[in-house]
């Protein structure tokens, strides 16, 4: 009689914990359902706010534009001064106010430095070709700038303040990367 009794309890015990198991897994599938249906009402209330303020991007001061999005992304002003822009590969050149600090900007990211670093050059080529980028210490300071800690605009505001800054049109660059050198 205890056998029996102690195999419908474990039946019991194996039942209704598949039972919860299932009421679970449904309730899983509505959780993230209902997730899904935020993320895109999010999306779509992203977009319906970027098309609004979309028509009105212009960037007045460039130079003003980029120290707001270096204080943003560092926590402190520079100050910034530009130094000089090149285009092959993109890099804007700029130091600090008190000259501390050089920041490079360009649209690559680290891993495709190190690529360009170790492309075979011939030596005359690699004389003749000063790109900062090429020269970086191993220590150099990384900041990947965009939509996610500049505001939701950065991606239309960055092609305008890039010409403004260097005079070179820009197709469509949606983030940066920023590299400070002390």
């Amino acid at each position: 009689m205890e056998i029996i009794l102690a195999i419908v309890v474990a039946s019991a015990v194996i039942f209704f914990g598949a039972l919860i198991s299932m009421g679970n897994e449904r309730q899983r599938k509505a959780i993230d359902g209902l997730r899904e249906q935020v993320v895109l009402w999010a999306m779509q209330d992203l977009r319906i706010k970027r098309e609004r303020l979309a028509r009105d991007v212009h960037v007045e001061n460039p130079l003003g534009w980029l120290n707001k999005v270096v204080a943003r992304v560092c926590g402190y002003d520079l100050n910034l001064q530009v130094i000089e822009a090149l285009e092959n590969p993109r890099v804007l050149i700029c130091t600090a106010e008190d000259s501390s600090v050089r920041v490079v900007f360009t649209p690559h990211s680290p891993s495709e430095i190190s690529v360009m670093k170790r492309a075979r050059h011939n030596r005359l080529s690699q004389y003749a070709n000063r790109n900062p980028l090429l020269s970086f210490p191993r220590d150099v300071t990384a900041f990947e700038c965009s939509v996610l800690n500049n505001g939701i605009l950065f991606d239309l505001e960055l092609p305008l303040a890039w010409k403004g800054l260097t005079g070179n049109n820009v197709d469509e660059m949606g983030f940066i990367w920023m590299y400070m050198i002390s």
